[in-house]
């Protein structure tokens, strides 16, 4: 006798004819009628999930698995129909044939039966196409409709901060509501963003979703016209902004929004694109914590001061802003006064030789491409972990072999022992790099606390022989 597994999947659009249990009723009648035994142990259900991709279906994923289990648990694969299997061509290729040629397993819809005949192939390719097309058909009818609701008020989205989804429209949430105008009346004030996110959770204030205001969360409430009554919606391109008006009640005025719209246009307009961008390396980058809340400092003021993550983004209550060049000094007078006796086994590495138009490099790279797809495949279930590891020890081989031709054009690095002086000597000079600095650095230094207040540096070291 036969065995047999069940999937059953029912995606959020389809009718109360494709419901579980009425799929999973008519494949045990196909089970009994053909002699076939169906274990509960092997019914896999996806419920409200779209069939569209295989990896977003935990139960589908699960089911693969156990197929590729040794003795294998199930001879078929029963489905209601193709298009439950998958509404991806790609997918149902992909998994039907690993299911047929490597478990000895066929999937069979109980409403679309095949014969033995040659062209049930083309048949069965015909079924799959024309799921696929209903698939992407119904996203762009669903995407249409959306569409067609938004452009006369409706609404297609969650509400934002400050309101609840009432029986139609959003509505004023009791305790978010009032915050609205205080946070558009404090920016007009003169308070930053990061000020504003400071002190919403100092009151204990959460967002949404239960989490901490940040920066960036405040500049998305007052750039959100919603509040003003209006409703917005993004093109799938995210280039056409689309504004339409809304049925829910304002929470400011269009004078107020308007006014903050210009002090944000301006504070964009001060900062250059380049305002931002941090150097391309330094001595302490990464190593230096903030003394309030172990948060790392981040370069700031075009990288010549580093300042608390954190306290950037309103998390952090006390400010850790120091200059760059004055924390060097700092952190290179207390590894002096340290002094520990014992030698540091250092890797020295020379500059790197860039080598144009390597052909060896993009063999390298693509190598490494093929170890993340493997990766990818383990993660989903598609091969085990022997499977993974013999497949990722042959890519490796090939990526070894390829790295010893270029042994000989490529820079050797010194590993050499160093007297703790020797190494404040070398991270004081010029004749090493700000990133060889670093490195030299994290051979010895776990990381470094920066407390603002009493002004102090500590460092803390991995253990150092002596």
């Amino acid at each position: 006798m036969q065995t047999a597994a069940a999937y059953i999947r029912v995606s959020t659009e389809d009718q109360t004819e494709y419901s579980p249990d009425s799929q999973l009723k008519k494949i045990q009648e196909y089970a009994h009628a053909h002699q076939i035994l169906l274990s509960e142990d092997h019914i896999y259900v996806d419920e409200g999930i779209s069939g569209r991709q295989a990896a977003k279906r935990p139960a589908f994923l699960q089911m693969i698995r156990t197929a590729r289990q040794k003795p294998r648990p199930f001879d078929v694969i029963l489905v209601w129909k193709f298009s439950r299997f998958a509404r991806n061509r790609q997918d149902s290729i992909l998994y039907k044939s690993m299911l047929r040629k490597e478990c000895g397993i066929q999937v069979i819809s109980i409403t679309e039966q095949l014969s033995d005949d040659p062209t049930a192939i083309l048949i069965e390719a015909l079924l799959e196409a024309m799921d696929e097309y209903y698939s992407i058909n119904l996203a762009q009818e669903v995407r249409r409709g959306m569409y067609e609701k938004f452009s006369r008020g409706g609404v297609v989205s969650i509400p934002p901060f400050g309101y609840r989804m009432g029986t139609e429209h959003f509505e004023p949430e009791t305790e978010q509501a009032p915050l609205i105008p205080m946070i558009y009346q404090d920016f007009l004030k003169g308070l930053s963003c990061r000020q504003i996110a400071a002190k919403l959770n100092a009151l204990g204030v959460r967002t949404s979703r239960g989490n901490l205001f940040e920066s960036r969360t405040i500049t998305y409430i007052l750039s959100n016209p919603t509040y003003t009554g209006k409703l917005r919606r993004t093109s799938s391109s995210d280039k056409d902004l689309t504004i339409v008006t809304g049925h829910h009640p304002p929470l400011i005025d269009e004078s107020t929004y308007q006014a903050v719209q210009h002090r944000l246009s301006l504070m964009r307009a001060s900062h250059a694109p380049h305002a931002r961008t941090a150097p391309a390396s330094y001595m302490l980058k990464g190593l230096v914590r903030c003394g309030q809340c172990g948060s790392t400092l981040t370069p700031v003021s075009k990288g010549n001061s580093l300042q608390c993550h954190k306290y950037t983004k309103g998390q952090c209550t006390q400010s850790h802003h120091i200059r760059l060049q004055k924390l060097n000094q700092a952190v290179l007078s207390r590894l002096e006064a340290d002094q520990h006796p014992g030698d540091l086994c250092i890797t020295l590495p020379d500059p790197p030789v860039i080598h144009t138009a390597d052909p060896t490099n993009a063999l390298i790279q693509r190598a490494y491409q093929r170890l993340d797809r493997i990766r990818t495949a383990y993660e989903t279930g598609i091969d085990t972990l022997e499977e993974y590891a013999s497949k990722k020890a042959q890519i490796q081989k090939e990526i070894d072999t390829l790295k010893k031709d270029q042994i000989s054009s490529a820079p050797l690095t010194k590993t050499c022992k160093l007297s703790f002086h020797q190494a404040i000597t070398l991270l004081r000079s010029s004749a090493l790099t700000e990133s060889a600095k670093n490195e030299l650095l994290r051979a010895f230094v776990s990381h470094i606390i920066f407390t603002r207040p009493q002004n102090t540096i500590q460092i803390v070291y991995y253990t150092i022989p002596l």
